[in-house]
């Protein structure tokens, strides 16, 4: 394999910070939430501020970072998931169709934290009981979302022989 075949710049610095920056967020989040609100507040609102400028960086980024690279069409996720029931998984230097799906389950379901929990901070929603539900509800399910997304990493590396970890440090994505 040339070298050019085995490692290429994917991940550019802002997606780096973007995404071990969200990760600190939601930890330390999940640590605050019993020591006080306003840290936990801000906590959220700075992964909401994340978020949001991830999303415009989908769009005006580089190359692997645009939601264009890696939209997860019913066809592309069903051609992949196929490929990797055959044996024959496919190479996808930016994020495979799965790997599109957990980014957009994770951006959403923090959107939907942020939104749930500023309404409970407004005179309309503060104390209704479904919303602190739906709120706890999503953070458990963020929560199991980024294991899962670990995971799924660490196991996609390996059937795909690459370094995603490391990659998500790095910036260069290696096969082996």
């Amino acid at each position: 394999m040339s070298d050019e075949l085995k490692a290429r710049r994917v991940w550019d610095p802002f997606v780096r910070v973007f995404h071990w920056s969200l990760l600190a967020c939601v930890l330390l989040n999940e640590l605050a939430v019993d020591d006080g609100k306003t840290l936990h507040q801000w906590l959220g609102y700075t992964a909401l501020a994340l978020v949001g400028l991830r999303i415009v960086w989908g769009f005006v980024g580089t190359r692997h970072a645009r939601f264009a690279d890696f939209l997860p069409t019913p066809q592309r996720v069903l051609r992949h998931v196929t490929a990797l029931f055959d044996g024959q998984p496919e190479h996808h230097w930016g994020h495979n169709p799965l790997g599109a799906l957990m980014v957009f389950a994770l951006l959403t379901t923090v959107i939907a934290l942020g939104l749930t929990g500023w309404l409970q901070t407004t005179d309309a929603y503060w104390g209704v009981e479904w919303v602190q539900e739906l709120h706890e509800a999503l953070a458990e399910g963020l929560l199991w979302l980024a294991g899962l997304h670990a995971a799924s990493a660490l196991v996609m590396g390996r059937i795909e022989r690459t370094r995603l970890i490391k990659a998500m440090v790095t910036g260069t994505k290696e096969r082996y």
